[in-house]
């Protein structure tokens, strides 16, 4: 997520000559989720989604859109809404606890059904007390700098995707839009060389874990076929982030090399998978889904074949390279202001899952951060309410210090 992202500049629409052209495109889904932020955006920079076939642009001449299917669902997924901090008193209280007196571990509370997501992992890492007051009493406040870094993202998606509404029935149909995603990202990677907004679904570190890449690149040079992941920040300001920013965007990229490489390497529990998340592989998927999978290529009736088609891809792909590459965008203008290329750290990032995983499974009280990154305070929105607070009352609040509110 990003501190800011500045209005993408206006796409010179497509020649209808050209799209009557085209042959027949991959279909992409995207999330209930996904699409919830997509407004959200759009409503921050005063655009809106259209409610048929969005018209797609190219990112470069020689280079076709993917359709991306946008979900409309019958069901509700949402959680309750959680108490306010200010109305709760002691937050213990609030704590479920099992029949035999434990508290429940926050992933099983919280993330039972979807899974860890790599962002809860970096929201961790920032703050371990402010992760903990936002799974009890709401998720942080969406600033408009956020909203605006979410637009930049959505743009940057647009270049490459095409969206299409289509109609869910189940939570079956929820994940087999989230392996759809998957499945065409991956094949436009490998046909057309670049790919944005890549889901990823897999079994890491004895959790499973779910993340959006924002961006994979074929090297140029033909001899190198190991393709390179790209996560991009915006700034409201002419300038790098902090350190503990820029560590934690870093933490970000290598869990998704973490997970990737996993993916390609690696038998996906097939079995877990429909256990853990209580789903039906035998599911008939909706009408609308058949329908597009079977045009896509890959036709699919029930969630177990999408399952399928998604681990015959992974084994496909190669390994992702060991040098990751952090952008970090000016918000007005979307001029780069630096560019981080680091190494892969395999034995730094398991460790810092790990970490993060004691809290989440209840192994240990939530942490402070540490001593002198406690200027994070001055802007957390629980601040007032924080015992790490060292200046609780001259602390505002008005502005998010978690990683997704600096950088997108």
């Amino acid at each position: 997520m990003s501190e800011s992202e500045s209005p993408p500049p206006q796409s010179t629409p497509p020649n209808p000559e050209e799209e009557l052209i085209q042959p027949n495109i991959p279909i992409e889904f995207v999330s209930e989720e996904e699409m919830a932020l997509i407004e959200a955006a759009y409503a921050a920079t005063r655009s809106s989604i259209s409610s048929s076939i969005c018209s797609p642009s190219r990112f470069q001449s020689n280079t076709r859109s993917i359709q991306s299917i946008t979900l409309f669902s019958k069901r509700s997924f949402s959680d309750s809404t959680p108490p306010d901090i200010e109305d709760s008193g002691n937050f213990k209280s609030t704590q479920k606890k099992t029949r035999s007196g434990v508290a429940e571990p926050f992933l099983h509370r919280f993330r039972r059904k979807r899974g860890l997501s790599v962002t809860d992992i970096t929201a961790t890492e920032w703050c371990e007390k402010q992760m903990e007051f936002s799974l009890l009493f709401g998720k942080r406040k969406i600033s408009k700098a956020m909203k605006v870094g979410q637009a930049r993202h959505v743009k940057l998606e647009q270049e490459v995707v095409k969206k299409v509404k289509v109609g869910v029935e189940s939570a079956e149909d929820i994940w087999a839009i989230k392996f759809n995603n998957f499945i065409c990202g991956a094949n436009q990677l490998l046909f057309e060389g670049l790919t944005r907004e890549l889901p990823l679904i897999g079994f890491v570190e004895g959790v499973w874990l779910v993340g959006v890449i924002d961006e994979i690149r074929m090297p140029e040079s033909q001899s190198d076929k190991n393709p390179i992941l790209v996560d991009t920040k915006t700034r409201e300001r002419d300038s790098l982030p902090a350190e503990p920013q820029r560590r934690n965007g870093r933490l970000q990229l290598m869990c998704y090399k973490h997970l990737w490489d996993t993916l390609v390497t690696s038998t996906f529990p097939t079995r877990e998978f429909f256990d853990v998340f209580s789903l039906n592989r035998n599911s008939i998927l909706s009408e609308d889904i058949r329908e597009k999978t079977a045009n896509s290529g890959f036709p699919a009736k029930t969630l177990e074949d999408i399952v399928e088609y998604y681990i015959n891809t992974c084994s496909m792909l190669p390994l992702s390279q060991d040098q990751l590459l952090l952008r970090y965008e000016l918000q007005k203008d979307q001029s780069v202001i630096a560019e981080d290329q680091f190494a892969y750290e395999p034995e730094w990032v398991k460790k810092q899952i790990q970490v993060c995983l004691e809290f989440w499974l209840g192994q240990r009280e939530a942490s402070y951060t540490l001593e002198e990154e406690r200027w994070k305070c001055r802007h957390c929105q629980f601040a007032t309410v924080c015992p790490g607070n060292p200046k609780p009352d001259t602390t505002s609040g008005s502005r998010n210090s978690d990683p997704s509110s600096l950088s997108s």
